[in-house]
């Protein structure tokens, strides 16, 4: 029998069904049993600090879908992210695994893997394109930004390994 994520307690003398808790609030959830998320793992904020995912919650400038690399900028004091694009000097500092309509907070990851791309050679080096995109191609267009992004992992996948971009 599949677990559902309920379990029962005993308060006040009667027995009482309670849901485990999959996402965490901070400190009034401490002590509660947990459980996990649809994919099978823990959600970040139940682990402890340091521990899972390198992200930051940043304001979108512009409407993201999932796979983009992104570039973090100055927009009037407001750290925000928009599509990083190697023909307009916008280096990739990080990418989103899901979209967002902006302007809405989007989570940019700063290192792992980017599962939300398709058509990659597998070992083949990818390179930054254009408006968040990647490419198998190393730029060569002067004026253009140069940036190793990482290697493909499979068609869909990439292992990060952002590296300083050049300036052409």
């Amino acid at each position: 029998m599949a677990n559902d994520g309920t379990f029962l307690n005993l308060e006040a003398g009667k027995k009482k069904r309670n849901e485990a808790l999959e996402v965490s609030t901070g400190t009034p959830d401490g002590g509660k049993i947990v459980k996990t998320d649809s994919t099978g793992r823990f959600d970040t904020s139940l682990m402890p600090v340091g521990i899972g995912a390198d992200t930051q919650e940043i304001v979108s400038f512009e409407d993201l879908v999932a796979g983009d690399f992104v570039n973090i900028f100055d927009d009037g004091g407001t750290p925000s992210v928009r599509k990083a694009d190697a023909s307009n000097g916008r280096d990739a500092n990080g990418f989103v695994l899901t979209g967002v309509t902006a302007p809405a907070l989007a989570t940019v990851y700063f290192e792992g893997t980017n599962t939300q791309l398709s058509a990659m050679t597998p070992a083949a080096r990818q390179y930054l394109g254009t408006s968040g995109a990647v490419t198998g191609t190393p730029n060569t267009t002067t004026g253009q930004l140069h940036q190793y992004l990482g290697k493909a992992s499979s068609a869909t996948e990439l292992n990060i390994e952002l590296a300083d971009c050049i300036l052409l």
